[in-house]
């Protein structure tokens, strides 16, 4: 890993959250790539990469290309694509990555990292994200709140330079009780928000929300105990709390359905249905919200 502030970053799908942690290592000094749609590639060369956060608007000046050749001789390489392209996205990286590449896994999900690494042939860190934003067109990333990382075994060096760039990121071995606890949290919120096309917020005021949120945490729970996943006691608390703390967000699967793109609600809501069945643990609340976004898909 190079110096402080001397990193080159890859970002492998750069939609919103990858958009935003490559503005904030761009804005520490670190040479940033982003690997994403024509458009926004377009966009950034030309005009460079629109940041609005609660401290005002910037633009910063990084390169942004279409192909995967774009995580050659990258440092760091954020993997930030949809959980159904993980495999297609590892194998087009692969000819192009540097043997002294740290990878990390910045996806929706619990098993992203497992398989990224099957296809790669090398380890990958797995990072539970929390942070909230959203595209405000091409090259323009709206940041409406947290941003903080948990990284998994591997992400020791890489914490330091997130942390001096200003991400907050911390290490840790149980790093898959955070990543079930995000998925949690996704499949309580994500398809309700798709299906309304409401923030957070309005949404949790809405008549019923509340005893629909309960009882897809208690699925979630259930299929969590019985894989030896640990969650925290008050996982319906943390649930609810998203309300205030992300009042204004819309979830990523209502973005993909208002842009007519392909969900990763099989990777949440579908994830849970399935191992339900593997363990016979009943999921129907997940199931219903699963099916209910695909027939919208």
């Amino acid at each position: 890993m190079s110096r402080a502030g001397d990193m080159r970053v890859a970002v492998m799908g750069a939609g919103a959250v990858g958009c935003y942690y490559g503005a904030v290592l761009a804005r520490a000094g670190h040479r940033v790539t982003l690997i994403g749609r024509p458009a926004l590639a377009q966009a950034v060369s030309e005009r460079g990469l629109v940041l609005d956060t609660a401290q005002g608007r910037e633009t910063l000046s990084l390169e942004a290309v279409t192909g995967p050749e774009g995580v050659a001789g990258a440092d760091l390489v954020l993997v930030c694509v949809k959980s159904g392209d993980t495999e297609e996205a590892g194998r087009s990286m692969l000819p192009h990555l540097a043997p002294r590449a740290v990878i990390l896994s910045l996806q929706n999900g619990v098993d992203n990292g497992e398989r990224l690494a099957s296809v790669l042939g090398r380890p990958v860190v797995p990072v539970a994200v929390y942070v909230a934003t959203a595209m405000e067109g091409a090259g323009h990333v709206r940041h409406h709140g947290r941003g903080d990382l948990i990284l998994g075994a591997g992400g020791e060096g890489v914490a330091d330079h997130l942390n001096a760039a200003g991400i907050p990121a911390t290490v840790s071995d149980r790093v898959r009780d955070a990543l079930w606890a995000k998925l949690t949290i996704n499949c309580a919120w994500n398809a309700l928000s798709a299906l309304s096309g409401k923030p957070y917020g309005q949404l949790f005021a809405s008549e019923g929300v509340e005893a629909v949120l309960a009882d897809v945490t208690a699925e979630c729970l259930a299929v969590a105990w019985a894989s030896d996943v640990r969650l925290p006691e008050d996982m319906l608390g943390h649930v609810r709390a998203i309300a205030t703390t992300m009042a204004e967000q819309r979830s990523s699967t209502a973005q993909d359905l208002a842009r007519s793109r392909r969900t990763e609600i099989d990777h949440l809501n579908g994830f849970i249905v399935r191992e339900g069945e593997r363990l016979g643990i009943p999921t129907p609340a997940n199931r219903v919200l699963h099916t209910l976004v695909k027939l919208v898909e």
